[in-house]
């Protein structure tokens, strides 16, 4: 790890060193309490939550970070003083992250800017509608060139990582704990899948523990980087909506979907909207917001499909949406109807539900000359 330097590598060792200590200091201010602890310097910080303890905090930071320099491992680090910071956590200002630890491509990170990127955070317990909301935003978004940025979580989260993986995108995963392992580990397969084309990034070393206040933490780095930050579904008293309020104090643009008056689920977004949010009903909306009126999303399209595929997405086009109204419409047997179903819902053209009815995405077919036969 040798992109960051020896002060700066300590901060990341110094912080997960004293997770625990933190945790405790925070009580149940995490949000509003580790902003300010991570706003003060290494000594002031741990006098602050170790204080009979900080000495040895410190010197222990300091030989665990020589160690981790001397070591070549498969993760990267950068830090403000050196090459590829991200320039859009200078909005943080005291409490920017002094080294970012990371897995997967360095370089974009590096290359971020924040009018390229957008934020997208929602409830873990989401429903259906702001799953698929989260899914479709986030891959034509990807489709447009936008890296796609959120927390990797459950719900929301990982539909916006979906979604921009399933266009081939970009995606950024921000995690709370160190970022050599996935949290959840539920998510370990998505973790590996942006890992592999994406990038995952922390401010705590490899290795460091799982603790209530990471993630309050975390969030405003999620909130720094994009240009736009957009919350699909959120209660009340969602963790996504402090991520909205750091995107203000950082400058950036919050945009909300809106939900049924209903839900539970979209109560704190639909306030939001009341308090003055920016309406987001589809990529085009959230392009405006980052880049300006009139700088729509190409229409994104898909892989090439089968003769059977084009034939079922033409009935389904034409309103039928069960798997035997599809088979009789498309003309095609009913088990090559189930099987073309299953291959363009892996692709993104389709979505199908709990009760067996079908419907199709945004998703274009790419030009007939491209389709397999």
């Amino acid at each position: 790890m040798s992109g960051a330097c020896a002060e700066c590598l300590r901060r990341g060792q110094l912080l997960s060193l004293l997770a625990a200590n933190i945790d405790r200091s925070v009580g149940a201010r995490a949000g509003e309490r580790a902003r300010d602890l991570l706003a003060l310097g290494d000594r002031e910080l741990a006098v602050a939550v170790a204080p009979t303890d900080w000495k040895a905090a410190l010197a222990t930071a300091g030989a665990r970070a020589r160690q981790a320099a001397a070591e070549s491992g498969t993760g990267w680090v950068m830090c403000p003083h050196g090459p590829g910071y991200p320039t859009g956590l200078d909005a943080l200002g005291r409490s920017q992250p002094h080294a970012l630890f990371g897995r997967g491509d360095a370089g974009i990170v590096a290359g971020l800017d924040p009018d390229r990127a957008v934020t997208i955070v929602g409830s873990r317990r989401c429903g259906a509608y702001g799953r698929q909301v989260a899914h479709e935003l986030a891959r034509e978004l990807a489709a447009a060139g936008i890296v796609v940025v959120s927390g990797l979580a459950l719900g929301i989260d990982s539909a916006a990582h979906e979604g921009a993986l399933a266009a081939g995108g970009t995606t950024i995963a921000v995690l709370g704990p160190g970022a050599d392992r996935a949290y959840p580990r539920s998510a370990v397969g998505l973790y590996r899948r942006i890992c592999a084309s994406g990038a995952v990034l922390s401010e705590l070393a490899p290795g460091a523990a799982t603790f209530r206040w990471v993630f309050p933490a975390r969030n405003r780095l999620m909130a720094a980087l994009g240009g736009v930050t957009v919350v699909v579904e959120a209660a009340e008293r969602s963790g996504s909506l402090i991520t909205a309020e750091m995107a203000i104090e950082a400058g950036r643009t919050v945009g909300a979907v809106p939900g049924p008056v209903t839900s539970w689920r979209s109560s704190g977004t639909n306030r939001l909207l009341g308090d003055g949010a920016a309406l987001v009903r589809d990529a085009r909306d959230v392009l405006d917001l980052l880049l300006g009126p009139g700088s729509a999303p190409p229409q994104p399209s898909g892989p090439a499909t089968t003769a059977e595929g084009a034939a079922v997405l033409a009935a389904l086009d034409g309103g039928a949406a069960t798997a035997d109204a599809i088979a009789a419409a498309a003309g095609v047997g009913f088990s090559a109807t189930l099987i073309a179903l299953a291959r363009l819902e892996r692709d993104g053209y389709v979505r199908g539900d709990h009760g067996g009815r079908w419907t199709r995405t945004t998703l274009a077919e790419p030009g007939g000359a491209g389709r397999l036969i």
